[in-house]
């Protein structure tokens, strides 16, 4: 079932500031009156300021999106609702030394603080609550997801163009300078999800995601069905990445067989998630980043003596 644009808008969306609320004669008196009015800076002081703040944001948002833009980005993702702190430190350790770009946690600002302990790596927090990505900015994260969609499949969830634009704008709106992702759904036809990312784009967002390897059933085992498990995302990747113009992460079903396929597709680059977070072993899950990573042609030069030798 469709979730409710209300029920949707209501957790995401504040309601409106009483600023626009005329002030009586009162508060206005109050405002003169204050005894910290005279040791603000005026406005014009506080503009270099403003725009020292936002050229240090654009900064790291160049540096979040050079590997999308050298098409070499691989983004490992411990999961939208996976809150167990010691499994998504391994996920955390696996993207760092198997050779990844960026990893993807939960949009909680502990869970932030863990993984920049753990890794020189940008960290993108999900969620379908924009009012929640403020703290996991604060606490460090370089750039938020609105995506990753599977948990809310398996509650029988999904998720309209017209909540997923409204979540955007309402991102934009509180992060104006923060990298955003948006995935667009797998639900969609192929040509809806390509409309629906061309709305998106215009909304600013600066990458748009695909899904689809909860919706595909590979009917032989081994290569073949690697590949066609696969087959949706890359579809919609290379579909969506000649309609926009910002750069495309296939993510979802993907593995070190089919991650090259999402490169000649057209993505800028791979999001790997249960390929790597349901691993019980932190040896493994190095191992199979390492994989991925090899099969784009990424660098070695960070990876463990010890996770080098699982590798290989």
């Amino acid at each position: 079932m469709a979730l409710g644009a209300a029920k949707l808008v209501a957790f995401a969306i504040p309601k409106p500031s009483c600023s626009t609320k005329s002030h009586n004669s009162s508060s206005l008196l109050l405002q003169h009156n204050d005894p910290l009015l005279g040791l603000r800076p005026p406005m014009d002081a506080r503009q270099p300021v403003r725009r020292a703040a936002r050229a240090s944001l654009s900064t790291a948002k160049e540096s979040v999106l050079r590997a999308f833009h050298e098409r070499k980005a691989l983004k490992i993702i411990s999961g939208l609702q996976n809150f167990d702190k010691e499994n998504v430190a391994s996920v955390v350790i696996a993207a760092e030394k198997g050779g990844a770009t960026h990893v993807d946690i939960a949009c909680d600002p502990d869970l932030v603080e863990l993984a920049k302990k753990l890794t020189s790596l940008p960290v993108c927090v999900s969620s379908v609550d924009p009012l929640a990505f403020l703290s996991s900015v604060e606490a460090g994260a370089q750039m938020v997801e609105i995506g990753n969609y599977d948990s809310f499949y398996e509650m029988g969830i999904q998720f309209s163009p017209d909540q997923i634009v409204k979540l955007t704008q309402e991102t934009k709106r509180i992060l104006p300078f923060v990298t955003l992702s948006v995935t667009v759904p797998h639900t969609l036809s192929l040509p809806d999800q390509v409309k629906l990312a061309e709305l998106l784009e215009r909304e600013g967002a600066d990458i748009i995601q695909t899904e689809g390897g909860k919706c595909s059933n590979p009917s032989k085992p081994g290569i073949i069905g690697l590949i066609e498990k696969a087959t949706p995302t890359l579809a919609a990747a290379y579909s969506i990445s000649r309609a926009v113009k910002i750069p495309v992460m296939c993510s979802s079903g993907l593995s070190s067989v089919t991650a090259p396929m999402a490169l000649t597709a057209g993505a800028a680059g791979v999001g790997v998630g249960s390929a790597v977070n349901k691993l019980n072993d932190l040896i493994a899950m190095i191992a199979e980043v390492r994989s991925i990573a090899d099969s784009l042609g990424l660098p070695i030069s960070n990876v463990s003596e010890e996770a080098r030798t699982a590798c290989y």
